[in-house]
């Protein structure tokens, strides 16, 4: 009997593949498939992870919250319905993981379903400019300006040096147009081709590495995986042969 019950779980498990569904991945973890488990871990964990990473702003607490929702997922899945998304149904969790721990050391929670109007006055700090104590900016404005001078070098050569007198220099249309020996309509052109061509440059290099933020590396993914299931195992105690 014990070897029928055990081939049939190997049966079941050697059928989870990355295309199993999340319904179906959610209803073998609900009893007790850890292979499923891991497949539902290992699909989501980036989802999650920059979930919880924005609430909390620390990749460590991060982990930790992520790792505890996972927990508290596992022991839940059995009222998990398949008429939401599994996905859905998890960020929840870690939200209400992530704000637990912002409320439990004390810092002000305001519910990310509260709408807000967000005044002049309360995004100026974010904006402003103060390098001698905030050094991260320093650092921040150097890898832009990095940014900014490459873009600038891949423009076509008559628009760079028009670009270059008139928005890093400041010299007026005038004063480019005999510098250049060029009719002003054509600085004029040229300038605004320039900018139109770093904003769209700019704008794919945004794009780019808005979607590679809070990267989600292969160590950090098995690491999470590893260390929530070695808690089940621990929690399992051990298996009798």
């Amino acid at each position: 009997m014990k070897v029928k019950m055990h081939n049939a779980a190997l049966s079941l498990q050697t059928t989870t593949s990355d295309q199993t569904s999340d319904v179906e991945l959610a209803a073998r973890a609900s009893n007790g498939d850890e292979l499923a488990f891991e497949y539902i871990m290992r699909r989501h964990n980036r989802l999650l992870f920059r979930t919880a990473r924005s609430i909390l702003k620390n990749d460590d607490e991060t982990e930790d919250a992520l790792q505890e929702a996972y927990l508290r997922a596992w022991r839940a899945l059995g009222s998990f319905r398949a008429d939401a998304k599994l996905s859905t149904w998890l960020v929840r969790i870690v939200i209400n993981e992530s704000l637990g721990r912002l409320r439990r050391r004390g810092a002000q929670v305001i519910p990310l379903d509260t709408a807000m109007d967000v005044s002049e006055q309360e995004t100026e700090p974010w904006m402003e400019d103060d390098p001698d104590q905030r050094p991260e900016r320093v650092a921040m404005r150097g890898e832009v300006r990095r940014l900014m001078e490459a873009r600038i070098d891949m423009l076509p050569d008559a628009f760079r040096t028009v670009f270059m007198l008139r928005a890093v220099e400041e010299l007026s249309v005038e004063e480019i147009a005999v510098a250049l020996e060029i009719p002003e309509a054509t600085v004029r052109t040229r300038f605004f081709r320039a900018r139109g061509l770093l904003r769209e440059g700019l704008s794919r290099d945004v794009d780019l590495a808005v979607g590679d933020a809070f990267s989600f590396a292969g160590e950090r993914c098995d690491r999470i995986v590893a260390t929530v299931l070695a808690t089940l195992a621990r929690d399992r105690g051990p298996t009798r042969s």
